[in-house]
């Protein structure tokens, strides 16, 4: 669809359908664009051109209506053409920072905060992933005696997240024991991915398997999975419901129960956030209508962005009916992605 060529004409006839399509949400006339806009055109000339959008899969007809409706092509070549440079207001960009930044850091509440105001701006629905951990790359370990038979493990990582996890142990060891043990985890860990730890620890510790610490070491080794898997890795904060349902595409019973069940699946939310962002995508991902590979999701459009807390990626992300102020909404995912970076750095 990228490679599809329009006339300036067509361009024009598309862009102004869209624009009238997004604030009605009804059906758009040749007659409606004509007086609406100062195209110069006849409406005769404007039908025509519609109906040739139409043929191109840019438009589509309801049979109920004698006017038309982007279709998913449309509304992308919309976006990668004709949307021209997103922009969201000085006043809505102040907004956001003075409620982010008034919040405390604590990365839960920050969340919370920002996917609030993310939704307030957008009146859509929105979702934030919490950083993803199996991306970090773990600085440090220490070990805390806590009794004879419990240590403290703490996990610190380069971006400066910390996590901490009790283990039970069997034998009684000493502070200097513990030391050393953390010494040879240390040096046999410190430097590596969270996920490539989980896959290669048993090898990494092999050659001490009948060493005096091989019971402690077979404690950890035994909670690798739990120790660098953190349960924020699908965790997700997901707000604006209300806002959301005050959008005319939900005043049929039908589009009204499927937003609802969306919104109390946090999990395939998740899934289709995490599956929109790769570590080295930069930039917003904006997927429409049929471009989301989970069918509930076919009614929506999806735009997201990466944000980071040194090593470790989450994302923000809008949900909302394909018909969407795309440029406003693109342009304060982007703002809010960057905010969040900056204020959990």
């Amino acid at each position: 669809m990228n490679n599809l060529e329009l006339s300036e004409r067509e361009k024009t006839i598309l862009r102004y359908v869209i624009h009238q399509f997004i604030i009605t949400a009804n059906p758009v006339g040749s007659r409606n664009i004509s007086k609406k806009y100062d195209v110069g055109f006849s409406p005769a000339t404007i039908r025509n051109v519609m109906a040739d959008l139409e043929d191109s899969g840019l438009l589509g007809h309801p049979h109920t209506s004698a006017g038309r409706v982007p279709t998913d092509q449309g509304y992308r070549f919309y976006v990668d053409s004709l949307m021209g440079i997103p922009k969201l207001p000085i006043t809505e960009k102040r907004a956001a920072e003075s409620v982010i930044n008034s919040s405390n850091n604590e990365t839960s509440d920050l969340i919370k905060v920002t996917s609030t105001i993310l939704s307030d701006i957008t009146h859509q629905l929105a979702c934030i992933t919490y950083p993803q951990m199996s991306n970090s790359i773990l600085e440090k370990i220490q070990i805390v005696k806590l009794s004879t038979s419990k240590i403290l493990i703490v996990v610190t990582v380069v971006s400066g997240l910390v996590k901490t996890i009790t283990l039970e142990l069997r034998a009684n060891y000493g502070q200097s024991d513990l030391a050393n043990i953390q010494r040879i985890l240390n040096q046999r860990l410190s430097g590596l991915k969270f996920s490539e730890i989980r896959e290669t620890i048993v090898d990494r510790f092999k050659s001490i398997s009948s060493t005096q610490f091989n019971p402690i070491i077979r404690v950890f080794l035994d909670s690798a999975e739990k120790i660098f898997t953190d349960s924020s890795d699908n965790k997700s904060v997901v707000t604006g419901a209300k806002n959301i349902l005050t959008q005319p595409e939900f005043e049929e019973l039908e589009q009204f129960q499927g937003i609802i069940e969306l919104v109390e699946d946090r999990d395939i939310i998740v899934h289709v956030m995490k599956e929109s962002i790769s570590d080295d995508m930069k930039d917003v991902n904006i997927k429409i209508g049929s471009e989301n590979s989970e069918e509930r999701f076919i009614s929506y459009s999806l735009v997201t962005k990466e944000y980071r807390v040194g090593d470790a990626v989450g994302s923000v992300g809008i949900i909302g009916p394909k018909r969407m102020e795309y440029s406003k909404v693109i342009a304060t995912v982007e703002y809010v992605a960057e905010l969040l970076t900056k204020n959990l750095n």
